[in-house]
């Protein structure tokens, strides 16, 4: 298990994103849903998370009432805010933010001191908790002064009254992270996308600060949404059609993981959780067969052999850690 900063929440190196039983792209019933949170628990799994954002509120409720079965204790579940959900007309669905779902509500931009405690509250409630471990600021990208001034504040102030037990935010880019890891006492950044075997962007300023500030990263997005997992014509980098230089570069990437027996899927994970600031790499999973696929290649990381070829051939810079680096180590 590894802590949160100075917060004494700690998680375990895989965590669960609770974007897919949100109804990510494709609806999967309660009971999918269900399942795939007991597969997580089965496998070893503590750690969850989720946000209003996903399905309009239904993937908190689903992790609640998936989690109330098993005991609070030990259990990490983070959320996030900044996205506040006011009813609506309910007329049309949701996929135009990514969610199979009718449009029961809207999101509103809210980064203020209310909207944070408000936005908590209504999580809380959908969780069917009374606290939650971590909470993180949910995309500030257009809205960054406001979460510094206010959004930021608030979230001290909960936790210096034990509402919360860490807090940071949750961003798909790596500048604004580093700001927060710089300029505030966050216990947390969750990077998304931006620390993979396909871009290594979080490794030129986001890592190091976090390193010398002693702030903890969770990594999502460690398949770049899709292409890493299952490279081929049609598959999302970035939740869009994957450029053809990059899907070349996947495909390169998965030929030399096959021709070291080893998969894709296992050595992006494996690199995610390789570098010492990562806490904890966040998958997101919409089925049991999911989550054990995801179980079973972190816990089957390729061979030393594998991340040297990466190295030789230029697929990998030589200055992003890598497993192999610490078993290497002369003792």
């Amino acid at each position: 298990m590894n802590t949160l900063g100075r917060s004494g929440v700690e998680v375990g190196p895989l965590a669960f994103g609770g974007g897919g039983i949100g109804n990510l792209y494709t609806a999967v019933t309660d009971e999918q849903a269900h399942e795939a949170v007991a597969a997580a628990r089965r496998r070893g799994i503590r750690y969850f998370d989720t946000a209003p954002h996903y399905g309009l509120g239904l993937s908190e409720r689903r992790l609640g009432e998936a989690l109330r079965q098993y005991p609070r204790s030990g259990t990490t579940i983070s959320t996030k805010v900044g996205r506040r959900l006011e009813p609506a007309d309910g007329i049309g669905d949701d996929l135009a933010n990514g969610f199979a779902g009718p449009a029961t509500h809207r999101r509103v931009w809210d980064f203020t001191a209310d909207g944070i405690r408000r936005t908590l509250e209504a999580s809380l409630e959908r969780l069917g908790v009374d606290r939650v471990d971590v909470v993180y600021l949910h995309d500030p990208d257009d809205h960054a002064e406001q979460a510094f001034r206010e959004g930021y504040p608030a979230l001290e102030e909960l936790r210096a009254q034990g509402v919360v037990g860490a807090i940071g935010a949750g961003m798909n880019q790596t500048a604004l992270l580093t700001r927060f890891v710089e300029d505030t006492d966050v216990d947390v950044v969750l990077c998304a996308g931006r620390y993979t075997l396909l871009d290594q962007s979080a490794l030129t300023e986001l890592l190091p600060a976090a390193r010398r500030r002693g702030t903890s990263v969770v990594i999502g997005g460690a398949f770049n949404s899709g292409l890493l997992a299952d490279p081929r014509p049609g598959s999302t980098y970035n939740y869009a059609a994957a450029p053809p230089e990059l899907l070349g570069r996947a495909l390169r990437l998965k030929s030399v993981a096959e021709g070291h027996g080893t998969t894709l899927r296992a050595a992006a994970l494996a690199f995610c959780a390789a570098h010492p600031a990562v806490a904890s790499v966040l998958v997101g999973a919409r089925s049991a067969a999911e989550v054990d696929d995801c179980a079973e290649q972190f816990h089957r990381p390729p061979p030393p052999s594998f991340w040297r070829e990466l190295r030789e051939t230029g697929l990998l810079p030589p200055e992003a850690p890598v497993p192999a680096d610490r078993t290497e180590e002369p003792s």
